[in-house]
């Protein structure tokens, strides 16, 4: 269990790029915060609906740049653990083009993991080469337009080549009972 009353007075900017404290997790902080994003995600959507968790994954995208930029010239790192309002961010994104289900959501946070720790091209490139609290926002939303891209390739198949029937247990198991 982290002890947060010892992060008492951190600014602002610590907060946010941190997720609340949840980058403070000792073991898989990217993992961690991935999860913190969840439950805000599915407020959102639900509450307010998809165009607002995108609009929120827009928002807090720049947010994150804003504060995780505020981080690294503070701690002196580049893209240290402790920030994850960029898996936040990139979750939010990703989630935004799926249904709030347990399902989808599950789905989306595995693959969004798979691609955040393979870093495929431009990922790694972006990992790599670009720097600050933009570069440290950046690779992560890259990485959550591979499962969005799948996605859409799976729904563009399914209408191109009239597959729907087999593609039709996945969408039920990613729809699950979810009614809008």
């Amino acid at each position: 269990m982290i002890n947060l009353s010892m992060y008492r007075g951190q600014k602002l900017w610590w907060w946010i790029a941190t997720w609340f404290g949840a980058g403070k997790s000792p073991i898989v902080s990217g993992t961690v915060g991935s999860l913190a994003a969840l439950p805000f995600a599915y407020v959102i959507q639900i509450t307010m609906g998809s165009w607002a968790l995108f609009m929120a994954a827009v928002a807090l995208f720049f947010i994150g740049c804003w504060a995780s930029e505020k981080f690294v010239r503070h701690y002196g790192k580049e893209d240290p653990g402790e920030i994850v309002v960029d898996e936040v961010a990139a979750q939010w994104l990703l989630l935004s083009v799926l249904f709030p289900t347990w399902q989808s959501y599950l789905v989306g946070f595995i693959l969004f993991r798979i691609f955040d720790i393979v870093k495929p091209w431009p990922v790694y490139l972006a990992d790599r080469k670009v720097k600050g609290g933009f570069g440290v926002m950046l690779d992560d939303i890259l990485a959550a337009f591979y499962p969005i891209l799948l996605y859409a390739v799976l729904i563009i198949e399914s209408v191109l080549f009239d597959s729907q029937h087999l593609l039709q247990p996945v969408i039920s198991f990613l729809i699950g009972s979810y009614v809008p």
